[in-house]
């Protein structure tokens, strides 16, 4: 009986590692997984079987490119959830990914991509409509909207190597279909960011998340390059600074410390230095005059700022605010008593 009992405690903690590996990774030869967990070909595709008899839907293909890999199945296979907990758990965790966290956004991430791999259609579409109606108050107003379906797809390109292609529009609306090896989501300043490589362009690309869609899986598998720089967060951060190195450039004195302008200005306040305690000095530049003009805008109210340009863009400013006085100014048949 103990013997029995020691054998059946082994076999499912196998199984629960075969189901650990299957999740980590969207497909596996039956020879990696056998080796990874010390077992024969006879003993993994016992173990295989257990899996489907618990409900896990395994996909088997043959060939030298074939192997095992996890698929949603026709069921929510059996985590100790109900299925309204299961639709709870899955808007949880869209929300908590589509805010962009600072920290631990890429654990929310793997979390929601496991879940997403294994949930099956019909709470999906529950989770779909659900989702798009649940608000918080957490966001900030600067926050881009992002599917999140969009974004657990991505999540699962990027974690698999997975060729996509996708539909994307640009700042100025130029409409395009890309097709890219995915490296990697970042978020910044309440925005997700998607690198990959543009086979296209052949060359790194960040992509706006909000600003994509139809999205298509291509099953096309490849071996990730080697990203320029330290990592994805510090890729997408040259790229914003290479969006300031325009045309035109000038400089705003801020009557606010360094911290309290980095919190309000987030990215595009990346190059901002503390003159002294109670002042910060921003760089701000653009391709016209009219983007560079924009940049005042964000300027939080009541702060009073100078600007150090050139002459010709202190005389834009200078028209620009008396043409805004003029419009706002009452005449005289609006005018009230």
């Amino acid at each position: 009986m103990v013997r029995e009992f020691w054998i059946m405690t082994e076999t499912t903690s196998r199984v629960l590692s075969l189901l650990n590996l299957l999740q980590a990774h969207r497909q596996w030869s039956g020879t990696e997984l056998a080796e990874r967990l010390g077992v024969t070909g006879r003993t993994l595709r016992r173990d295989i079987e257990r899996l489907r008899e618990l409900g896990y839907r395994v996909e088997a293909t043959r060939g030298s490119a074939g192997g095992y890999r996890l698929e949603a199945g026709a069921a929510l296979p059996p985590l100790l959830l109900s299925d309204d907990e299961a639709v709870v758990m899955a808007i949880g965790l869209r929300l908590a990914a589509a805010q962009g966290l600072v920290d631990g956004e890429m654990t929310t991430l793997s979390a929601l991509a496991k879940f997403e791999q294994v949930l099956p259609s019909s709470l999906r579409q529950r989770v779909n409509a659900l989702a798009a109606s649940v608000q918080t108050n957490s966001f900030s107003s600067r926050t881009a909207a992002v599917s999140p379906d969009l974004l657990g797809q991505l999540a699962l390109a990027c974690r698999d190597h997975e060729r996509i292609r996708f539909r994307y529009i640009a700042g100025d609306g130029e409409e395009t279909d890309r097709t890219v090896q995915p490296h990697s989501l970042v978020a910044r300043d309440r925005v997700w960011f998607f690198v990959c490589w543009d086979l296209r362009r052949t060359d790194w690309r960040t992509f706006r998340v909000d600003r994509m869609s139809a999205f298509f899986g291509t099953r096309v598998h490849f071996e990730p390059q080697q990203l320029p720089g330290a990592d994805a967060a510090a890729f997408v951060a040259d790229a914003f600074s290479a969006i300031w190195r325009g045309r035109y450039n000038a400089e705003l004195v801020l009557a606010m410390p360094l911290a309290q302008a980095l919190e309000h200005f987030g990215t595009w306040g990346k190059n901002a230095v503390a003159l002294d305690a109670g002042h910060t000095l921003w760089p701000i530049g653009g391709d016209s005059l009219e983007s560079m003009f924009s940049a005042l805008a964000w300027v939080p109210a009541g702060v009073d700022y100078e600007i150090r340009g050139s002459e010709e863009f202190a005389l834009f400013v200078t028209e620009a605010g008396q043409r805004m006085r003029r419009a706002v100014t009452p005449t005289a048949s609006g005018a009230t008593s």
